[in-house]
């Protein structure tokens, strides 16, 4: 008999062009309706891209066509207002443009603030330059860059003959932020319409080369910073990172929230300080346990796993070497490159 749930199971054989996830595990099926021998099924794309939708539709469509029972198949392919032929050219949405030579850009974001965001986008960059990924790495908080003292690193970029800035590199991961502009200790303080030109201009203006990832470490929040990168480019996705506790995880949520309302997919959850190992080997659960998990079962996204409360962590960042460059046979650093290799095989 036709189902919802087998429509669904059966669509989990369609992949999104380039990536190795499906669309349902990326959330795009919206509505399946049954009547008879006739199916119908709704999908929003994150995507203006046409290639992309006329792949997809036609995918969606030989799949369904070869269940038992299914007569008739209508598959509607919704994406963003202003996309080729659809009304809406006006959305802000409508003028996202690819970074040249980038191949998937990420986000790691976050609700709220302490909860390790830019210690997992260092090491998670560097893990994946370590398996072999061509990597650049995009602070986006503005107010607070910390991304050069996490990587240790603190040149200014040069100007390539194109005028564009070259992004400083280490550990095999090329670097842009605005702690790479600034005097030591010197504040930004500025409006939002200068945080979204500063971006357009990191992203555009910096001869990034050919990246398998950008990864951009996201302030706290959904403020101007979170926008204006939405409205630029197109996001393939987006890690969450949250710490066990309720208080993170409520926060979180609104995060995810806002990246389900402007069409981006979550990739998965990271939960971060998730345990600490006492000297004699017990296991301490400082924030509680298991707030990542719970919430990934309930969104329905991957879970990618758990970093545990290290110390060496924590020095490595303040040193400016990640914890998977400076001991990367650590159970610190091995935590980090299985959600490195989880990421990897997803995209």
């Amino acid at each position: 008999m036709l189902t919802p749930e087998a429509i669904t199971t059966a669509l989990k054989a369609v992949k999104y062009p380039g990536f190795s996830r499906d669309i349902v595990s990326f959330g795009l099926v919206k509505d399946v309706a049954i009547n008879g021998g006739a199916v119908s099924v709704a999908l929003q794309l994150t995507s203006a891209n046409p290639e992309a939708a006329a792949a997809i539709q036609t995918a969606s469509e030989a799949v369904l066509r070869g269940l038992p029972g299914v007569e008739r198949v209508t598959v509607e392919v919704r994406q963003p207002a202003g996309a080729p032929g659809q009304p809406g050219g006006g959305n802000p949405w409508a003028n996202q443009n690819r970074v040249p030579g980038v191949r998937r850009i990420v986000a790691v974001a976050s609700g709220k603030g302490g909860v390790g965001k830019s210690t997992v986008s260092v090491n998670l960059a560097c893990s994946l330059a370590r398996l072999g990924s061509a990597v650049g790495l995009l602070d986006c908080d503005i107010y607070g860059p910390s991304i050069p003292l996490m990587m240790g690193l603190r040149q200014r970029p040069t100007l390539s003959e194109q005028e564009k800035l070259v992004p400083p590199l280490n550990y095999g991961v090329k670097l842009m932020s605005i702690g790479f502009l600034l005097e030591d200790d010197q504040p930004v303080i500025w409006r939002g319409p200068m945080i979204t030109k500063t971006i357009q201009q990191f992203l555009f203006a910096v001869e990034w080369g050919d990246l398998d990832y950008l990864l951009v470490d996201l302030p706290p929040g959904t403020g101007d910073a979170q926008l204006s990168l939405c409205q630029t480019v197109p996001l393939d996705g987006g890690v969450i990172v949250t710490t066990p506790q309720e208080a993170s995880v409520g926060v979180v949520r609104k995060g995810m929230a806002m990246f389900e309302k402007v069409n981006v997919p979550i990739l998965g959850i990271v939960e971060n300080m998730s345990y600490f190992t006492a000297p004699d080997g017990t296991r301490v659960e400082i924030f509680g346990h298991g707030g990542g998990r719970g919430e990934a079962a309930r969104k329905g996204v991957a879970f990618l796993g758990e970093i545990p409360l290290f110390t060496a962590i924590r020095e490595g960042g303040d040193r400016g070497v990640p914890v998977v460059m400076g001991e990367p046979d650590s159970a610190a650093a091995r935590a980090f490159a299985a959600i490195a290799e989880t990421l990897q095989r997803g995209t």
